[in-house]
C-alpha cells in the first residue's frame, strides 16, 4: 500500500500576481506589477485603504499586508496601487483548480488561493513527489502565468509548513523523518495555528522554537492553554489526521457585513443598510432554498467596540421583509442611540430546508403575499440583472440596495465562490 502524499499548493502574492498577468497579457501593459514597488489595495475612500497584496519589490519597503494604504506609501511614495477586481480572482482561482484536477482526482479547496491535493500512488504516473510538484508548478506558470509554492509530506500540516518554506516559485518536501532538521529549528511562531497571542505566552515560558514545543510536557500546554494546548503539541511533532475533503459544507449560516462608507448617526441610515444586508441574505437564503430561525445583528461603532443580539423566531424563514424586521427590532435594543456606527451585520443561523410553515391566523395571507412578490423579485432579478428592480427608498440615496454598498465584482466572487 502506497504512502500517503499529500501536496499544498499556494499562488505567491495571489492578488497582485493574477492582477499583474491581466494587465500584461489581456490589456498588453509594458510594467509588470510583479516588477515594480506595488500593492492591491482597497478604496481609501470607502474605508478599505488597506494592502491587499504587495509585490516582492514593496517587500523590501517592510510594507505589510493588512497595513492601510496611506502607511504604505509613507513608506514608498512611488508605490503603485492597484483597485480590486474580485471577479478576475475568483476566474483565476477556477483555472488554478482545473489545472490540480488533472493530476489528482481528490482536490481540496482552502481559499481562493490555496489548495490541497492528495497524490497518493501516482508515483509510477509522475514520479517522485519533487518531481511531480515540480511538473505541477511548472505546468501552471507556463498555462496560467503566474506562480505557485508546492509543499509535499504525508499529511496537510507538514504540507502546508513546507508549502511555507522559501519562496516565490519553489518545491519544499517536510516529510515526518525531515522534521528535525527543517522544522523544529524554526521559531514557534512559524507554526501553523499559533497566533501572536499564543507565541507571546509560549514565549514567555521559555518555548522559542518549534522544537521545544514538540519537547515540552503536553501536561503543561494543557494548563496554560487547554484544548489549544494539544492541538500546538500535535502540531508540533507533525501529527495530523485530517482528511481531504473536496466536497464544499454545507453553510451553518448565511451573513453579511459592511464597514459604512460614513459613520450612521441615525437610526434611518443605520436602517437603510440593514435593509440592503438583509436583501442579500435572504435571497442568498432562498437561492439554496433555505429557511432560517435565528436572525442576529451585529454592531461596531466608531470607537470599534462590537456587540450583537441575536433572537429565535417561531416559524423559519427567507422572507426579505420578515428578517428585515427582525434585524430593526435587534438593532433598536442594540444601539445607544448616540455613538455612530462604523460597521453593520447579518447574520442567520438554524437553518433548515423544510418547506413547511407553522401559520399564524393573523399574518397567513401577508406571508403568502411576500413569499410571491420575493419569488417574482428573484426571478426578474436573476434573468435581468440584481438592478432591474430595487426598492423606492434606494433610488436617490447612497447606499447601495443589495449589500450594503459592497461592490458587485467582489460581492459575485464571494457569493459564488470556486467551483
Amino acid at each position: 500500500m502506497s504512502k500517503p502524499i499529500i501536496f499544498h499548493i499556494d499562488v505567491n502574492s495571489a492578488f497582485l500576481s493574477w492582477e499583474a498577468c491581466y494587465r500584461v497579457n489581456i490589456l498588453g501593459e509594458s510594467a509588470d506589477l510583479r516588477d515594480i514597488p506595488s500593492v492591491v489595495g482597497g478604496d481609501q475612500e470607502k474605508r478599505h485603504g488597506i494592502v491587499l497584496a504587495k509585490s516582492n519589490s514593496a517587500k523590501k519597503y517592510k510594507i505589510q499586508t493588512g497595513e492601510p494604504l496611506v502607511s504604505a506609501l509613507n513608506k514608498c511614495p512611488n508605490l503603485t496601487i492597484v483597485p480590486p477586481n474580485y471577479e478576475l480572482y475568483v476566474t483565476s482561482s477556477r483555472a488554478l483548480l482545473k489545472i490540480l484536477k488533472e493530476f489528482s482526482p481528490l482536490v481540496e479547496q482552502y481559499s481562493i488561493d490555496e489548495a490541497y491535493c492528495d497524490m497518493t500512488g501516482t508515483e509510477n504516473i509522475y514520479g517522485t513527489p519533487i518531481a511531480a510538484a515540480t511538473y505541477i508548478k511548472d505546468k501552471i506558470y507556463e498555462e496560467l502565468g503566474f506562480t505557485v509554492n508546492i509543499g509535499c509530506s504525508s499529511n496537510k500540516l507538514l504540507a502546508k509548513m513546507a508549502g511555507d518554506f522559501q519562496k516565490p516559485n519553489m518545491v519544499h518536501s517536510l516529510f515526518p523523518e525531515e522534521i528535525p532538521d527543517k522544522m523544529w529549528p524554526l521559531d514557534v511562531g512559524d507554526l501553523f495555528f499559533v497566533g501572536r497571542a499564543t507565541q507571546k505566552k509560549l514565549r514567555s515560558l521559555g518555548i522559542q522554537t518549534i522544537g521545544e514545543l514538540a519537547h515540552t510536557d503536553i501536561n503543561i500546554l494543557r494548563y496554560h492553554f487547554k484544548k489549544h494546548g494539544e492541538v500546538i503539541y500535535n502540531y508540533a511533532n507533525g501529527y495530523d489526521f485530517t482528511p481531504l475533503i473536496d466536497i464544499t459544507p454545507q453553510n451553518k449560516g448565511y451573513g453579511n457585513s459592511i464597514t459604512i462608507p460614513i459613520d450612521a448617526s441615525t437610526a434611518s441610515s443605520a436602517k437603510m443598510v440593514l435593509l440592503s444586508l438583509c436583501e442579500t441574505v435572504s435571497t442568498r437564503l432562498r437561492a439554496d432554498n433555505i429557511k432560517a430561525s435565528c436572525i442576529s445583528v451585529s454592531i461596531t461603532d466608531c470607537e470599534f467596540s462590537h456587540a450583537s443580539h441575536q433572537r429565535n423566531i417561531t416559524a423559519s424563514t427567507n422572507i426579505t421583509n420578515e428578517i428585515y424586521t427582525i434585524a430593526c427590532l435587534l438593532f433598536d435594543e442594540l444601539w445607544d442611540k448616540k455613538t455612530p456606527i462604523r460597521q453593520l451585520g447579518v447574520h442567520t443561523s438554524k437553518l433548515s430546508n423544510d418547506d413547511y410553515r407553522q401559520y399564524n391566523l393573523f399574518d397567513m395571507y401577508k406571508y403568502d403575499k411576500l413569499k410571491k412578490l420575493d419569488s417574482a423579485i428573484d426571478e426578474i432579478r436573476g434573468r435581468y440583472g440584481e438592478d432591474s428592480v430595487k426598492r423606492a427608498c434606494f433610488l436617490d440615496g447612497s447606499t447601495n440596495h443589495m449589500s450594503g454598498g459592497i461592490d458587485k465584482a467582489k460581492r459575485t466572487g464571494i457569493t459564488k465562490g470556486v467551483e
